[in-house]
């Protein structure tokens, strides 16, 4: 827990409620233990998407496709969502779930492994929401910021690692070293990248906010 619990729950009683098929897909996800964005980073979603009207999104980690949907809800009229996710169960639920809420046309979900499809994508994005592996971020920055238009949005959940990016490596459990590594590279590479302004928010997990300039 990054901010206390205290004022995490009361800020997330503020929140309004979503659509009941929205809501409905939240508590299944959490009663399932599916990694999905939480409350107070959705609310942060919904804000940027409408402040930056993004007409291509892409996702780095559909999962069952909750942010995706979240994402879609706020955009300009036209709005297209490329989404990407490799596990075969999720994909499956993924796409069941766009179908239900009548996204599918709108919302494109490509199956494989991030590093590989970054790779052939072109075109450019206004905004990009990274939400996948979290010791692969620094692998796809090369690719995403190719696909980033200028002033464009990166948008990279989960970064502060419950707070254990701001420890020593030496308090991190073995296993977890290189992870911990890698997001602490990440986020240097952020906030000292000549193409990019970042906001580190301790909000959730942690979301860096990064503008593309040049």
């Amino acid at each position: 827990m990054i901010v206390s619990e205290q004022i995490t729950a009361y800020i997330n009683t503020l929140n309004t409620l979503e659509a009941r098929e929205v809501e409905e897909l939240r508590k299944e996800a959490t009663k399932n233990l599916v990694p999905i964005i939480k409350p107070e980073t959705k609310e942060l979603l919904k804000v940027l998407v409408t402040i930056k009207k993004p007409m291509r999104i892409l996702e780095v980690g559909t999962a069952v496709g909750y942010s995706a949907i979240v994402m879609h809800t706020y955009q300009p009229e036209g709005g297209q969502l490329t989404t990407i996710e490799k596990f075969p169960s999720r994909i499956k639920e993924a796409k069941e779930n766009f179908k239900k809420h009548h996204m599918e046309e709108e919302i494109s979900l490509l199956e494989g492994d991030a590093i590989e499809i970054l790779k052939t994508l072109e075109g450019s994005f206004d905004m990009i929401f990274m939400d996948a592996a979290k010791g692969q971020y620094i692998h796809f920055l090369q690719d995403v910021l190719r696909l980033l238009a200028k002033d464009g949005l990166l948008i990279s959940d989960n970064v502060l690692q419950d707070g254990d990016v701001a420890k020593s490596k030496y308090s991190i459990i073995r296993r977890n070293r290189t992870i911990h590594k890698r997001m602490r590279d990440y986020l240097y590479t952020l906030k000292h990248h000549e193409q990019l302004l970042t906001s580190i928010v301790p909000i959730g997990d942690g979301v860096a906010i990064s503008v593309k300039q040049s």
